[in-house]
């Protein structure tokens, strides 16, 4: 018996082992997960601990990290089950990044240079009250009826955190999840994608960037990836092989939670197809143009107030903050936060053809080149934005572009009806459900049949407010 038992004992150890060494690698993804998500809860958006592991992070496998924050560093670090624990600092000006063995806590670091002056103008293009006016062709209580469908229901396609729908320039409906209020800072992920492109947009107002040269990377210049242009870039149709799944371990998880230069994580990557005939949604691409942008500045210090000085303090954007990686370039793929009413702004500034208040902040030309297709799409992607040109959202206007983000993130622009509205959430649609009811069939692009899956609620939010103000 006692023999058993010890035989029984060591299997269970060598069990153990085997599990824990099978799965250390996915382990440390996930501890660097968590402690990615907590850190910038915390220390970016000041959000309790307890907050973001009830909402945030709370679903399998980043429910299994333990995570512990230490409030006078301004770090927190995470294990799962005791492996290799992982840590992000939180850096003034720069947010939270995950470190790695080379970081150094005591080595300087340059931070953006802002300008935050208050604006004596109401709403938008200040800081002061907006100057309320009450459109007789909108329904108000039908519109409040709408909104509030989206908030208190434990469910995925309601758990809405906050809510703005902003009608020729004023505010006709706002609303807040317990715990948020108008000045809570929230994470837009991929909606970054889209202030990197307006970001490009300025440069080429001002001469700094042409969106048809050859991207600037020594690594191609003698290979035929020396024929991909800036332009391939930002509409994503490079032709360059990458993977974008956030349920494993792949090019855009190893990006974001290993990397310490995010920038470099597209160029190695070869040809699976041919620049302007192959789309593939990789934020990998839209790193690489964060360090192109680097590129085109004297020296890091200009590279880091760009972004500020010439976009997003320009037009008040005064809440955001874009975080970082260890090598001082800006995650422009996933890690973007403001307020509420600031991503309303820069919803505003597409919706005005890139003039905000009188100065053309980028041209208008560079606004419809943003909503022109990528080949490929059938209409559902342009330069960094989504799109409705073909039509696959069927109850809004095909004019519709937005920027999109993870879990339900939205800043929809329709020109044509004067509207931007902003979502933020923690899930807007269950894409993996969906797509078990809904297979993609032989000859379907699957990202088309994805869009459209992604797009359920933003279909339905967008056709009841429009319902009740035209």
């Amino acid at each position: 018996m006692k023999k058993f038992i010890k035989w029984g004992f060591s299997l269970v150890f060598l069990a153990v082992i085997y599990v824990g060494y099978s799965n250390f690698q996915k382990f440390v993804l996930i501890s660097g997960i968590s402690a990615k998500w907590v850190s910038s809860g915390i220390f970016v958006a000041h959000r309790t601990q307890k907050s973001i592991e009830a909402s945030d992070i709370h679903f399998s496998p980043v429910t299994w990290a333990k995570n512990e924050v230490d409030l006078e560093n301004k770090s927190v670090t995470s294990t799962v089950f005791g492996f290799k624990s992982r840590t992000a600092v939180y850096r003034e000006g720069l947010g939270s990044v995950v470190t790695n063995s080379d970081y150094d806590a005591t080595a300087p670091y340059l931070i953006p240079k802002r300008n935050i002056t208050s604006i004596n103008l109401p709403f938008p293009y200040g800081d002061l009250p907006q100057k309320d006016t009450v459109f007789s062709t909108i329904n108000y209580d039908k519109l409040k009826n709408v909104v509030e469908t989206y908030f208190g229901k434990n469910t995925p396609e309601n758990t809405t955190t906050a809510l703005i729908i902003i009608y020729k320039n004023q505010i006709i409906a706002e609303k807040y999840a317990d715990g948020f209020n108008k000045d809570t800072r929230l994470l837009g992920w991929s909606m970054g994608k889209s202030l990197m492109s307006a970001v490009c947009g300025v440069m080429d107002l001002q001469g700094k960037l042409s969106k048809d040269e050859p991207a600037p990377i020594d690594a191609w210049k003698n290979d035929e990836r020396s024929k991909i242009t800036i332009d391939n870039l930002l509409h994503m149709n490079s032709g360059l092989k990458w993977e974008e799944d956030y349920t494993k371990i792949c090019d855009v998880t190893k990006m974001l939670f290993f990397e310490t230069d995010m920038s470099k994580s597209q160029i190695n990557k070869p040809f699976v197809g041919k620049p302007n005939e192959t789309w593939n949604y990789s934020s990998g691409t839209t790193n690489l143009i964060s360090g192109i942008i680097r590129q085109k500045f004297k020296n890091h210090q200009e590279y880091l107030d760009f972004w500020y000085t010439d976009l997003i303090d320009k037009i008040g954007m005064h809440s955001m903050l874009v975080e970082t990686d260890l090598a001082g370039n800006y995650v422009a793929s996933s890690y973007a936060w403001a307020t509420t009413r600031d991503w309303a702004k820069f919803g505003l500034l597409y919706l005005h053809n890139g003039n905000w208040n009188g100065e053309q902040i980028m041209s208008e030309d560079w606004v419809k080149y943003t909503a022109i297709p990528t080949n490929g799409s059938e209409g559902v992607y342009g330069a960094q934005f989504w799109l409705n040109a073909g039509g696959h959202l069927p109850d809004v206007p095909k004019d519709l572009f937005f920027a999109d983000g993870y879990q339900g993130q939205r800043v929809y622009i329709i020109p044509s009806k004067e509207l931007v509205v902003v979502r933020l959430g923690v899930t807007f649609s269950v894409l993996e459900e969906q797509l078990k009811n809904r297979p993609v069939k032989t000859g379907e692009n699957k990202d088309v049949v994805e869009f459209e899956l992604n797009n359920i609620s933003s279909n339905k939010l967008l056709k009841e407010i429009l319902s009740v103000i035209e």
